[in-house]
């Protein structure tokens, strides 16, 4: 079974390997990142580490065990009294097993274990009807505020988050 972890410096190179993997996959169903984001990345990476390291965003990877392949990313992202946004993606190959729902709720023990959150916002492109089934799934309700993500129309969410269960 795929493991959650934090992001750390070693994850770089198979970070980088899903991104370009995954690439016109993800443009089906979320804005592209653009060719800067791929030739720029071992700066970028560095500089997701010290926003975790500051405590303003927590970053993951789903990482494959047998292969060390990193399968998805979930984001906790503008860390802010209690609350944070969650921003996730799922290899192509990874689809359709339930992982990004298990690693949803995965991360919700991390924010009421380790994060102390207690809520969580979320956005997805209007056309990504994956992650909103996704959110859905994890008890996420539409907030009905007009979300624009990189000019296009989304859908904004909220998850209120309970006590860690006995």
């Amino acid at each position: 079974m795929p493991e959650l972890q934090r992001l750390r410096p070693d994850h770089a190179p198979a970070v980088l390997a899903f991104e370009k993997a995954n690439r016109a996959y993800f443009a089906a169903s979320v804005p592209d990142r653009g060719d800067a984001y791929f030739t720029d990345y071992p700066p970028r990476h560095e500089a997701l580490l010290a926003e975790q390291a500051a405590g303003t965003c927590h970053f993951h990877v789903l990482v494959a065990e047998e292969t060390g392949e990193v399968l998805g990313r979930f984001n906790l992202m503008d860390v802010s009294a209690g609350t944070a946004e969650l921003g996730f993606r799922l290899a192509e190959k990874a689809t359709g097993r339930g992982l990004a729902t298990t690693a949803v709720h995965d991360l919700f023990a991390l924010c009421r274990t380790t994060y102390g959150l207690t809520a969580l916002r979320a956005r997805a492109a209007a056309r990504n009807t994956a992650s909103r089934a996704v959110l859905r799934r994890t008890g996420f309700v539409e907030t009905g505020e007009a979300v624009v993500l990189s000019g296009e129309a989304g859908v904004g969410f909220v998850r209120v988050l309970g006590a860690a269960p006995m």
